[in-house]
């Protein structure tokens, strides 16, 4: 008979330190192949397993290159969690220096650019490269409360040794995802964290109620936001004429005029005032107004012909999308995450399933909220040239992949089997 999963929610009723002991002997048992005396929690034994198939080392932590300062500052400066920091201070910061923990949010790449709390805390978590800048991403990191959380999109709380890595077991982390209310886009992650000792039951309730809280306060600015851009259009779309639509900078719809409504528009990432082709509208032309575009198609749309999609993975960590066709181009970085799953698509020019894509990229097919959740972003850039049912590149479109010359340098930091495989098969080749 399976021994049941130790409730973490339950420890406060017993000893700390006597739940932590249980735990390591859980964590020793799993890693070691052996029976464990009680299960895991799913949540945790499913993040390890993880682990296990990425090759996560569980008795050395790994620490990737810190951000520089100034790209902090810069990250800082355009996340959209700097607009929601004054409710997430308001609900935790007053409780988390008295409990010994600290506050910390990262970014939807889980990089640290917000630290707050005990000072006593902060030194201990500069002892275990839990700094700004730092990357905590489950998948260079192991099990913890920034990276979990944005992996599975919900709250976790990881107590003691459900941290994967030995050196993280001392702390208990509760983290949850911070999404955009509009899309459901993950912007970051709030955790609180401490030493294990101060761990309370309600502390992942508590959490998880502020994350929402800062996702109340995103929809109602972005509200705001969208009325005074519609303020500003309406007297602008009333004096032009033909087809127009005014959007705001990630692309979302003002106003219209002698079009039907489109709720988004695929935007570039680097957009500038002039003639632009969108796979959505066509030819068209860029003003800036206020806090977002105007954009006005030309009257009669000209063919298109075949549109191009450049995908040049040569260069490590400078991998990206470009769009030749129309009356204009552009290009767009991709996160490593994306270089993965459009190079996997441009094997695939048929398509691919979610759960083909999630067994492609985790070696797991149930994964598939992960997958639809990262290419929900990439139609934020590419648009329609992205299809579904099944995944695909636009059947009008010609798909150019740009290779490294070495097959070891094919995407060298991935984990992906379906990238791993073809890496082998390549190198076998020559």
């Amino acid at each position: 008979m399976t021994p049941s999963p130790m409730d973490v929610t339950q420890v406060a009723a017993v000893d700390a330190a006597h739940a932590a002991r249980m735990l390591d002997a859980v964590r020793s048992a799993r890693l070691a192949g052996g029976p464990a005396p009680v299960a895991p929690r799913p949540v945790i034994e499913r993040s390890w397993e993880r682990m296990l198939r990425g090759g996560v080392d569980p008795d050395h932590d790994f620490r990737a290159g810190l951000l520089s300062r100034e790209e902090v500052e810069r990250r800082r400066e355009t996340s959209p969690l700097r607009h929601v920091l004054p409710v997430l201070r308001e609900g935790l910061l007053s409780a988390v220096d008295v409990a010994q923990h600290i506050m910390v949010v990262a970014d939807d790449e889980g990089r640290v650019l917000w630290r707050e709390g005990s000072p006593r805390v902060l030194r201990k978590a500069d002892e275990l490269g839990f700094e700004l800048g730092a990357d905590w991403r489950e998948d260079v990191v192991g099990t913890n409360g920034i990276g979990t959380p944005a992996v599975i999109r919900r709250p976790v709380q990881v107590f003691a040794a459900e941290h994967f890595v030995r050196s993280h077991t001392g702390w208990t982390c509760a983290g949850a995802p911070i999404t955009d209310p509009r899309d459901g886009r993950l912007l970051g992650v709030v955790d609180v964290s401490g030493p294990l000792e101060t761990m309370h039951p309600a502390t992942l309730a508590w959490v998880g109620a502020v994350a929402g809280l800062a996702e109340a306060r995103l929809r109602e600015l972005r509200l705001r936001s969208l009325e005074r851009l519609r303020a500003v259009a309406a007297p602008v779309l009333a004096r032009i004429g033909g087809r127009a639509l005014v959007v705001d900078r990630d692309g979302w719809t003002a106003a219209v005029a002698g079009m039907p409504y489109t709720e988004r528009i695929a935007l570039p990432k680097s957009m500038a005032a002039g003639p632009l082709s969108l796979p959505s509208l066509g030819p068209c032309a860029v003003e800036p107004l206020a806090d977002g575009w105007l954009l006005r198609a030309a009257e009669e749309p000209a063919p298109w012909g075949a549109t191009r999609i450049v995908l040049d993975l040569r260069q490590p960590r400078r991998w990206s999308v470009g769009v030749l066709g129309g009356v204009g181009s552009w290009t767009h970085e991709l996160s490593p995450r994306h270089a993965e799953l459009l190079y996997l698509l441009a094997v695939h020019r048929r398509g691919r399933s979610a759960a083909g894509l999630a067994e492609d990229m985790f070696g797991d097919p149930a994964r598939t909220v992960t997958v639809r959740a990262e290419l929900s972003r990439v139609r934020r850039y590419l648009g329609t040239l992205l299809a579904h049912r099944p995944y695909r590149f636009s059947e009008d479109t010609e798909v150019d992949v740009l290779l490294p010359d070495a097959p070891h340098d094919l995407l060298p930091h991935s984990t992906a089997p379906a990238v791993t495989e073809r890496r082998r098969a390549a190198a076998a080749r020559g």
